[in-house]
């Protein structure tokens, strides 16, 4: 059989977090959720596109009852999304009145939008909701938004893989690399 050649490895100028690091993370915060959720019968919602990857993975981790559901947002403008402007695009298909919500993230940065969706939530009057976040850039956040499963902190650099993206590529890295400079600006 031929070997392929990730055509994405030569974009990659240091490897931040390795697949067996984020394996190991995902497993670790599966079994605390698990625990924690028992018996509560969540309902696991996260947004599209880059949380597939973390969310697929982590669910397949816990072994519970649960159920799944998506939202889709797309932000007006890079102006609007600093303002956390935000435009659902597909809402959730089941109720979450008096469930038990876990919201999944891939990351959170500013915070704005993940802030807009989760009132959005909270609206509609579950029994609780909880945040897991696999990545966390601290430094960029303009609201505290409480976290209650988190996985790593980022450095404040541009990176990409395990559902990170760059103009909707390298989403499928089993790791997270930090693209470069020259890179950015190519694919």
């Amino acid at each position: 059989m031929t070997s392929l050649i990730n055509p994405y490895e030569e974009h990659i100028s240091e490897v931040i977090f390795t697949a067996e690091e984020i394996q190991t993370k995902v497993k670790s915060m599966a079994e605390e959720i698990s625990l924690d959720y028992q018996d509560k019968n969540p309902i696991c919602i996260g947004v599209l596109k880059g949380v597939f990857f973390f969310m697929a993975d982590l669910l397949r981790a816990m072994p519970i009852s649960l159920e799944v559901d998506f939202l889709a947002v797309n932000n007006y403008s890079p102006d609007d999304r600093k303002h956390g402007f935000v435009r659902l695009v597909k809402d959730l298909d089941v109720s979450i009145t008096g469930r038990h919500v876990l919201f999944i993230e891939d990351v959170i940065d500013t915070g704005l939008t993940l802030n807009y969706l989760l009132r959005n939530l909270r609206d509609r009057k579950p029994a609780s909701i909880n945040l897991a976040v696999l990545f966390n850039k601290p430094k960029l956040r303009f609201i505290d938004i409480p976290v209650k499963y988190k996985g790593f902190d980022l450095p404040d650099r541009f990176v990409v893989g395990y559902g990170l993206d760059h103009q909707e590529k390298f989403r499928n890295l089993p790791y997270v690399g930090m693209l470069k400079a020259d890179s950015i600006l190519d694919v």
